[in-house]
């Protein structure tokens, strides 16, 4: 029993690591390509964040535990937005000036409903797998479009060079960005295993365990990114983290299980946890964009957000 909660414990600590050296070594990379650096962190660095619950859904759906992935989509998203975003705007209220940030929110919202419009059967195959990662690339290539176009005047674009690794040559990036993806594969492996025990000892459905434990844990890059850019004052990736990994999740993460080991939803995703995804995004949507004044998530809101992750943590537990 102690060796499973080791290898959740050892998987966790390697994922975050290695998904932290996976985005520095693909953002120098691709800044050595000169790749501008707008582009690099809405797409690689939007990637890298929802890296660790890409891998650990993919390797859950194929050791038989979709479940366990399709919890982890939904609960990294709840947890996201809730936890997240409630931390970073209690040390700092996020102001959101980045027009790509509020042209973002409107298609994570859509995005969020499409998911569940193809789940709404009680099953996630194949045939939704493909729709959802076909919208996902289709919004990747609207996202680059955009970051090519505001790439000289959008409130992201100072941030994202503040935030950019220092100078490295190619072949160190290259070695990184391999490092980091091996190990992603091993700790992930290491994590799922370390999982799907505790939930068959613990008699724990692998739903609760994807939502609970393994969202929270996969969700860590995103609340480390995001409290430092509410530190360093950088409002737009501290919330743009949220956005962007939430769109992965939805559209990405949430097709691999579809894909790998298609499935029936086990009971409380559609009555439970994708409205709850919706609400949570739809209040995002609001604070966020700012339909009479400019978009801002204060502290009464994020402290409003955090006290949503801990009812929802509750309402699992019960």
């Amino acid at each position: 029993m102690l060796v499973n909660y080791f290898a959740i414990l050892a998987g966790f600590i390697l994922l975050i690591w290695s998904a932290d050296r996976f985005i520095i070594g693909a953002a120098a990379t691709a800044r050595n390509f000169d790749v501008p650096p707008l582009i690099i962190g809405l797409t690689i660095v939007g990637f890298g964040t929802s890296a660790p619950e890409m891998m650990v859904a993919g390797f859950a759906a194929y050791d038989g535990s979709p479940a366990m992935a399709i919890g982890n989509a939904l609960g990294s998203n709840i947890t996201n937005i809730t936890l997240v975003l409630g931390v970073a705007a209690l040390i700092t209220p996020l102001d959101v000036h980045s027009r790509i940030i509020k042209k973002e929110l409107p298609i994570l919202l859509v995005a969020t409903l499409l998911a569940l419009a193809v789940l709404q059967d009680g099953k996630l195959d194949q045939s939704d797998g493909i729709i959802l990662l076909a919208l996902l690339l289709s919004i990747m290539w609207w996202i680059t479009r955009q970051g090519i176009r505001n790439q000289s005047d959008d409130a992201l674009t100072n941030e994202f060079i503040e935030e950019l690794p220092g100078q490295m040559s190619t072949s160190h990036a290259l070695f990184w960005l391999i490092a980091g993806l091996v190990l992603l594969t091993v700790s992930s492996k290491i994590l799922v295993w370390g999982a799907v025990n505790v939930a068959t000892d613990l008699g724990v459905s692998e739903l609760i365990i994807g939502l609970t434990i393994i969202a929270i844990g996969t969700s860590l890059p995103e609340l480390a990114a995001s409290i430092t850019g509410a530190l360093k004052n950088e409002h737009d990736i501290a919330i743009g983290n949220v956005v962007g990994s939430n769109l992965f999740n939805t559209l990405g993460v949430l097709a691999i299980p579809g894909l790998i080991h298609p499935a029936t939803l086990a009971e409380g995703v559609l009555e439970r946890d994708m409205p709850i995804v919706i609400i949570l995004t739809l209040l995002l949507f609001i604070m966020a964009y700012g339909f009479r004044s400019r978009g801002r998530i204060n502290r009464i809101e994020g402290g409003l957000l955090l006290s949503a992750f801990i009812a929802y943590q509750m309402l699992l537990f019960l």
